[in-house]
This record gives C-alpha cells, structure tokens and sequence, in this order.
C-alpha cells in the first residue's frame, strides 16, 4: 500500500471520527432536549442523531475500509455541507415541534442538504469517469 493511499485511509477515519462525535453530541443534545421538553417529543430530535451517523460515519468507515478517498476537495466539502444541514435542520424542525409551533421555512433545510449531497455526488462521479477516462487514454 501506498503512502497516499495510507493517508487517504487515515483522512476517511478521521472524518468518521468526526462525525461519529457529531452523531454522539447530537444524540446527548437530543436526550437533554427532550428530559426538559416537558414530555413534548419529536421524532426529529430524537433521530437528528442518526443522520451524521448513516450519512457521515458509515460512507466514511467504508471509504476507509476499502482504501477508497474522495478524489474531488469540492465533492467532499459539498457532502459535509449538506449532511451539516439535513442535522441542523432535524435539530431547529424537532425544537419548533417540541414548541408547539411550526415554520415552513424549515424545508429549506431539508432542499439545501439535499441539493448539496446530490451535487457532491454528481462531482464525485464526474471526478471518477475523468480518472478512468485518463487511465484508458494512458
């Protein structure tokens, strides 16, 4: 294995790393939230937790796994973006459910991290037939 391949396999543990932390503060915030909510649930707070986990720990431990990185900066910082909001948004909606109230502006959230993850992907993909494309040309 090479040494870049060695520190591609450390960065994608350390982002999941990162994101397991953020999984876990989500989950205590959550459990605090909610011990102080009067018994007023939200599914959104209780599960805003699963989000960084499904979305940023396990891609990152199976990119590490398997010796794979992410070969485009900007795919990579776009995915993080977008999994940032999908979490802040499933924290704000289960606050304002957990108020009593409701905004539509929340969806906002849920577009933008969405949006950012599928253009992530739609750069990744890109990044990768360029490579192979380079690879067959050589």
């Amino acid at each position: 294995m090479s040494t870049s391949g060695t520190d591609h396999k450390k960065g994608m543990m350390k982002t999941g790393l990162v994101y397991l932390g953020c999984s876990l503060f989500l989950a205590l915030f959550g459990a605090v939230y909610e011990i102080f909510s009067h018994e007023v649930y939200s599914y959104y707070m209780i599960y805003a937790f699963a989000i960084p986990l499904a979305g940023g720990a396990l891609p990152s431990f199976l990119f590490a796994y398997f010796g794979k990185h992410i070969p485009n900066r900007a795919s990579h910082n776009l995915y993080n973006s977008g999994i940032a909001a999908l979490s802040i948004g499933s924290v704000f909606t289960g606050v304002l459910k957990i108020y009593g109230t409701t905004n539509r502006l929340t969806a906002v959230y849920w577009v933008v991290g969405f949006g950012l993850i599928i253009i992530s992907v739609c750069l990744y993909l890109s990044s990768i037939i360029k490579t192979l494309k380079k690879s067959d040309e050589a």
